[in-house]
């Protein structure tokens, strides 16, 4: 009888890396363990952090190869190379090593599981250099737990080594984190991604576009494991060609759900149009074809960040990106200003959160995109202010803009004087700052909505920090307002004070009022005969 065929692989563990070569975007982790290990300047305990699918495991399991491999002659010490060979190399990668015990921090949390660690240390290694202790997913130990390991984390034997894994590093104990050396895998790169896929597929005797696997480590988000695990469904969801199926970029978005990157560029160019019907319509296409909402609206973030990204001068080619769509970007960084672009992301990232919990996703994305049409590229108030007083009509600051229309009519709307301004502020509650504004600001010049001034010692020092945005909510109106050396007017108070002043030395100087005081030297002037006499 024939031999069963061998039970298929998935790609994540049939490429899992079986050596540091192998283990991509992680260099600078590498040289510091392969120095370390060359200097025998080695830690007793190791944390491996970082997102999924990065390698955490994969290398706390090398390094328990590194520390161990004996060599193919059986003479080798601790190497940054393991041979792969040797009996404690192949007894770790198959997982059967007796010294070398792995344990899942999720489904052992208490501290009998950490127990039963400690009791074991003690006894030497029975066949390898070092026994290890990998612990994955640690953070997930509970408090009791790690406390009971703290005092064998600090002074284990000699023979003993931990090796530490988890996704959370910041619910791992500052203790324990000060008693490992740590290293932080990074995310690995869309580039090295796509680099490595096609080297899989190769193997795989599986053709597959450059596009494809671009979009597929675009997904993958910087985890190996993650994209190996879409490769593996993207192979089996291609089409046979002539004797080996064929992955190409139409099959990878249908199956993730994405939408086609030129068609995200022409709904953003609607978008920008203003054109409504032409934009519902091509929404309602990409839905059609099996495109989420919210695959869509993270669509075209992606494509004003890449815009903003190109505006302030940062170079983003790649190797997928077509020459069509460096155009496109290019032509809008020119046409685009930077508050228009951070209008526009700031209204995708709001209708991207209504997407993502609405009971209605694709009724939802369309209104927030027509939100966006209608709000994203109109001028903001400093821009209609200046545009105002300039006399000019209120433009549109991108392409496709709707004008802006306000119902406000020319500057003279906002208050006309220093005075009137005050009284808005006392309408509007703001009794405080009308009556910092009347008490303690000397006036160098008024020219809505512009306002230099110089101030006056009982003026708060926080006066600038609050006057601005209050202006901007009493007149609807962005401001600008600056202190000045020029030559002011006295306060609206000082102002007030001279004219009565000046109204009681006339009232003094009148032959009738001299009269009474000779005759009375004793009287006072009543307050209210000033008054009476400033109002006359």
């Amino acid at each position: 009888m024939s031999d069963s065929p061998q039970p298929y692989r998935v790609l994540a563990r049939k490429y899992r890396p079986r050596s540091f070569h192998e283990l991509i975007g992680q260099d600078a982790m590498v040289q510091t363990l392969g120095n370390a290990i060359r200097r025998g300047r080695l830690a007793h305990a190791f944390l491996m952090t970082g997102v999924r699918g990065v390698g955490k495991t994969s290398t706390a399991r090398l390094i328990a190869k590194a520390l161990n491999c004996i060599g193919a002659d059986g003479q080798g010490g601790p190497t940054i190379d393991p041979c792969g060979v040797c009996e404690p190399c192949t007894a770790i990668a198959e997982g059967r090593h007796i010294d070398v015990v792995e344990m899942d921090a999720a489904s052992h949390t208490g501290v009998d599981d950490v127990r039963e660690i400690i009791e074991a240390v003690r006894y030497a290694a029975v066949s390898a250099r070092y026994k290890i202790y990998i612990i994955d997913e640690v953070h997930m130990l509970s408090k009791n737990a790690f406390n009971a390991l703290l005092k064998t984390l600090e002074e284990p034997p000699a023979h003993v080594k931990f090796l530490f894994a988890t996704t959370e590093v910041n619910k791992v104990p500052v203790t324990v984190l000060s008693r490992c050396q740590r290293f932080d895998l990074r995310r690995i790169p869309a580039d090295l991604l796509a680099s490595h896929f096609a080297h899989v597929v190769e193997a795989e005797q599986v053709a597959a576009e450059p596009d494809a696997l671009s979009l597929i480590a675009q997904a993958a988000e910087g985890s190996a494991r993650d994209g190996l695990s879409i490769l593996d469904q993207a192979i089996a969801h291609a089409e046979m060609g002539e004797g080996e199926p064929v992955v190409t970029a139409a099959q990878v978005r249908d199956m993730l759900g994405l939408s086609d990157r030129g068609a995200v560029r022409r709904l953003l160019g609607l978008l920008l149009a203003g054109d409504t019907a032409a934009l519902l319509v091509a929404v309602r296409d990409q839905y059609a074809l099996g495109v989420e909402p919210l695959a869509l609206m993270r669509g075209l973030m992606e494509l004003v960040h890449a815009v903003t990204l190109v505006k302030a001068g940062r170079d983003i080619a790649s190797p997928g990106q077509s020459a069509e769509e460096r155009d496109a970007l290019a032509d809008w960084a020119s046409q685009i200003g930077f508050a228009p672009l951070h209008r526009l992301w700031q209204l995708l990232v709001k209708g991207h959160d209504e997407v993502a919990s609405a009971v209605l996703p694709i009724e939802s994305c369309e209104m927030a995109l027509l939100r966006v049409m209608h709000a994203a590229t109109m001028p903001d108030p400093g821009e209609i202010a200046r545009m105002l007083r300039e006399g000019g009509p209120l433009a549109a600051a991108a392409p496709g803009a709707v004008a802006a229309t306000t119902g406000a009519g020319p500057a003279a709307q906002l208050p006309a004087t220093f005075p009137d301004l005050i009284e808005a502020f006392w309408q509007r509650g703001k009794g405080q700052l009308a009556q910092e504004l009347h008490d303690s600001v000397a006036l160098v010049r008024y020219a809505p909505p512009e306002i230099d001034y110089r101030a006056a010692p009982s003026l708060s020092a926080d006066f600038a920090a609050r006057i601005v945005p209050a202006l901007k909510e009493v007149t609807g109106v962005a401001w600008r307002v600056a202190q000045s050396d020029g030559e002011a007017q006295p306060t609206l108070l000082a102002q007030e004070q001279a004219a009565q002043a000046n109204a009681r030395a006339t009232i003094l100087e009148t032959p009738v009022v001299k009269a009474a005081m000779a005759a009375f030297p004793d009287a006072e002037l009543d307050d209210r005969l000033e008054q009476w006499s400033v109002g006359q």
